[in-house]
C-alpha cells in the first residue's frame, strides 16, 4: 500500500489516504518521493475548476525522488537514479506525435495526478512513471529546489525552445509569481532584454533581482501605451483576464503573445487588432520529456533555481491556505515526512 495526501471532495481538505497500485506495469518506474513542488494547478484540480478531477484525488505533479523499482522495459533508468516528474505521467509513444516528439500533445497523454485515468499523484511518499516521463537530473541542479522546475519551470522554457526566441529578442513577461520568476530568470540566462508587466509595484526590486532589465506597471495606460511596438514574445503567466489589445499593440511586428497561465475568460480581441502587425496569439503546454532535460541542462549551466519554500508534507493543508492567500515566494516545497 502506498501513503498519500488526498482530496476526497472538491475544495475538501486533503486527508491520510492509502492505495493499492498493483503490479508495475513493464514501461513504468516507482519513485520515492523526496520532495514534490505545490503549483496553482494542484489547487485547481482539488477545486475541480477545470471540470476533470474525480475523488479521491491525490494531487502533486512537481516531484524529485529516487527509483526504487524499474519495469522490464526500462531500459535507460534503473534503481537508486534520481528523478523528476512533472504534469505528464505517461503517452503512448507511437503516434504520429509523440513519434514528431510532441509526447506532451498525444491524445491518451495522461496526467501523474490524474484520477479519472486511476493514477495519483505526488503528495504520497511513492508515485509512479511511465519511464519516458521520468527525467533524470543532473550534477549542479539543486535536487531539494527542483519540483518546480518539472511543472512551473517547464512551461515557461518550452516557448522559448519551441517558438525560437533569440538572444536578440526582447521579451515581456507578465505577472511575478510561481511561473514568472521562473520565466524572468531563463529569459535573461537566453540573453534577451527582459521587461517585467506587474500591477505590484512592491515587486519591483525582485523582478529585477530575477533578471528584469526594466519594469512596467501593468496598471498604468500610460506606461504600457509607451511600450507599443517593443517586444517580439509577450508571455502571459497570469490566470486573470486583462487588456490584452494593449499587450498585441505592445508587439513588435511578427511579435507573439504567448499564453502559459491557464486564464478561463474570453479574450474579447477582434481579428482585425492582429492584422496591421500580423500578430500571432499562441499558447502552450507543458513541454516534452527532451525539453525537460535541455531545460536542466541550461538551468544546471546558468545556476538557475527555483526562489522556494519549504514545508513538510504533513503540512500540507498549512501549504495549501498559505497559497491560496496569495504569500507563496514564489513555490512551495513539501518535503516528504511519512514515518
Amino acid at each position: 500500500m502506498i501513503r498519500a495526501w488526498a482530496a476526497q471532495e472538491a475544495g475538501g481538505k486533503l486527508t491520510p489516504f492509502e492505495y493499492d497500485p498493483g503490479p508495475l506495469p513493464d514501461d513504468e518506474v516507482e519513485i520515492a518521493v523526496e520532495t514534490c513542488g505545490l503549483c496553482h494547478s494542484d489547487m485547481s484540480l482539488v477545486d475541480d475548476e477545470w471540470n476533470v478531477s474525480a475523488y479521491p484525488l491525490v494531487p502533486g505533479h512537481e516531484i524529485v525522488g529516487r527509483i526504487v523499482e524499474a519495469g522490464p522495459s526500462v531500459k535507460h533508468l534503473k534503481a537508486g537514479d534520481r528523478v523528476g516528474v512533472g504534469w505528464f505521467a505517461h503517452s503512448c509513444l507511437g503516434c504520429h506525435t509523440c513519434m514528431s516528439g510532441q509526447h506532451n500533445l498525444c491524445r491518451e497523454a495522461t496526467g501523474v495526478a490524474s484520477a479519472r485515468q486511476g493514477r495519483f499523484g505526488g503528495f504520497a511518499e511513492r508515485v509512479r512513471a511511465q519511464g519516458a516521463w521520468a527525467i533524470p537530473i543532473p550534477e549542479g541542479v539543486d535536487a531539494a529546489k527542483a519540483g518546480p522546475l518539472f511543472c512551473g519551470g517547464l512551461t515557461v522554457f518550452y516557448p522559448f525552445v519551441h517558438y525560437g526566441i533569440r538572444p536578440t529578442d526582447r521579451v515581456g513577461i507578465i505577472g511575478i509569481g510561481g511561473l514568472g520568476h521562473m520565466a524572468l530568470k531563463f529569459a535573461r540566462a537566453w540573453g534577451c532584454e527582459v521587461t517585467a508587466f506587474t500591477s505590484s509595484p512592491g515587486k519591483e526590486e525582485e523582478a529585477m533581482a530575477f533578471g528584469a532589465h526594466r519594469v512596467v506597471n501593468s496598471r498604468d495606460k500610460d506606461a504600457l501605451k509607451a511600450e507599443r511596438g517593443r517586444f517580439d514574445m509577450v508571455l502571459s503567466t497570469v490566470n486573470v483576464p486583462l487588456e490584452w489589445a494593449r499587450y498585441v499593440q505592445a508587439l513588435a511586428p511578427d511579435g507573439r503573445l504567448n499564453f502559459v497561465g491557464a486564464a478561463t475568460e474570453p479574450m474579447g480581441l477582434a481579428p482585425i487588432a492582429l492584422m496591421g502587425g500580423q500578430a500571432q496569439l499562441s499558447a502552450t503546454s507543458v513541454g516534452t520529456p527532451a525539453i525537460a532535460a535541455t531545460m536542466l541542462d541550461f538551468c544546471a549551466r546558468h545556476g538557475i533555481t527555483p526562489q522556494t519554500e519549504h514545508m513538510k508534507m504533513s503540512q500540507i493543508n498549512e501549504a495549501f491556505d498559505h497559497l491560496r492567500a496569495g504569500k507563496a515566494r514564489y513555490r512551495i516545497v513539501l518535503e516528504n515526512d511519512f514515518a
